[in-house]
């Protein structure tokens, strides 16, 4: 099938990730544009007048709208149970993270309201989670385990994904985050833990029964230390999963560091990164990831994400979206985050939430870019420009999402 839209106003050609440093910014805009799609890829992009084929399938107006790449969500724990507004309020009131996590709430309080719900409850929580980012524009979704803390739980939490990515059109990516805290029944027990999540034969199931691609854990203060982290990296890659890590959110642990040495796929948060890290990351392929809108949920500061920039790192952005420290769902508002609390500029915000998002998932060689012969995933926007979607904090400009060439959501 062949599909044209045309009658674009600016096209943002944002090229294959991972972009890096100031070519975040130079990315090419195309005037009075068209794109060609055949089948799931995009086969022609220029000038709305020389189009290649004049009798496609489907014609799409454009009605002189933007189009830019469907947009990447590289980090969230969209699956969950219950909420955590009583926490939120406590936060507002001066409770630090640390504090409610080490008084029994934080990641230990969605602990319980998950192993309390069934796979159908979880499910039907969830799924307008994800619904809610697509119709912001996301067409691909990282999705973490990480509140069962057990391997029952977190294999009932794998198969809830698989479950919302067979029913979906949004592609996701699923990562296996046993090593989210220390569960009570293990307390004071870390290594225990780490050997439980770990043992052989349920990873093995993990890998076998493809219900992940990447394993993730949190190094901080009352969580996991960075060789707790690395075994249990370590003992993931054997059966096949990609490391990801959370490092340096509260503290600076080092964990960006190992995370280099480890070839993971990406470093993410990295508010209290050093030089030495930035200097690794910046020799290395994996992705830094920042995440303003935990920042702003936790009255925190934020990732030198300006710093990583000018010293030509490839910088992504993602929601964070969980019940605890970041409540949000909205990538653009995530984008609209990083113009005004990182001095991002908004086409360094679009790439961060394409390009180099998808590189972050290992995807960056079919997806994120607006690229002939890669996979046509794309947003038309209801705006002459792509500033004015960064600018119009709040407003969901998107008016139509392909995925894979095909429309998947239409709002015009």
């Amino acid at each position: 099938m062949k599909t044209l839209i045309h009658n674009i106003g600016q096209l943002v050609a944002v090229p294959p990730g991972p972009v890096r440093g100031r070519a975040m910014r130079d990315v090419p805009l195309l005037a009075d544009a068209a794109v060609l799609i055949e089948d799931e890829r995009i086969a022609w992009i220029g000038d709305r007048d020389a189009v290649p084929d004049r009798s496609p399938d489907l014609a799409i107006d454009a009605r002189a709208g933007t189009v830019v790449p469907g947009l990447v969500d590289c980090h969230t724990h969209l699956v969950f149970a219950g909420s955590r507004e009583d926490e939120f309020v406590r936060k507002i009131e001066g409770a630090s993270y640390i504090e409610i996590l080490e008084a029994g709430g934080g990641i230990r309080n969605s602990m319980r309201s998950l192993r309390a719900a069934d796979e159908a409850t979880l499910l039907a929580q969830s799924r307008p989670r994800l619904d809610r980012m697509l119709e912001c524009g996301a067409t691909t979704v990282e999705i973490k385990t990480g509140y069962g803390l057990s391997p029952a739980e977190e294999l009932k939490t794998l198969r809830v994904i698989r479950q919302l990515s067979a029913e979906s059109p949004v592609e996701i990516a699923a990562t296996y985050l046993a090593a989210h805290t220390i569960p009570p029944e293990y307390e004071g027990r870390a290594d225990d833990y780490i050997d439980a999540v770990t043992e052989d034969g349920l990873l093995a199931r993990i890998g076998t029964e493809r219900l992940a691609s990447f394993a993730d854990v949190f190094c901080e203060r009352g969580a996991f230390d960075v060789e707790q982290g690395r075994r249990y990296l370590e003992r993931c890659a054997r059966h096949g999963l990609v490391p990801k890590v959370h490092s340096e959110q509260i503290t600076c642990t080092g964990a960006t560091r190992m995370a280099v040495e480890l070839g993971a796929a990406s470093a993410d948060h990295l508010e209290f990164v050093d030089d030495a890290a930035l200097a690794a990351l910046s020799d290395s392929g994996t992705i830094p990831v920042v995440l303003p809108g935990c920042s702003f949920f936790l009255h925190s500061a934020p990732a030198p994400a300006r710093r990583m920039i000018e010293a030509g790192l490839p910088l992504a952005l993602a929601t964070d979206c969980n019940p605890g420290s970041c409540m949000i769902e909205s990538l653009p508002l995530i984008m609209s985050m990083g113009a005004t609390m990182l001095r991002m500029t908004p086409l360094e915000c679009l790439v961060a939430c394409t390009a180099n998002a998808a590189s972050a998932l290992r995807m960056g060689d079919r997806l994120g870019t607006m690229t002939v012969g890669y996979q046509a995933d794309l947003l038309i926007l209801d705006i002459p420009n792509v500033n004015q979607w960064v600018y119009r904090v709040g407003v969901n400009p998107v008016s139509r999402v392909i995925k894979r060439g095909r429309v998947i959501l239409d709002r015009s």
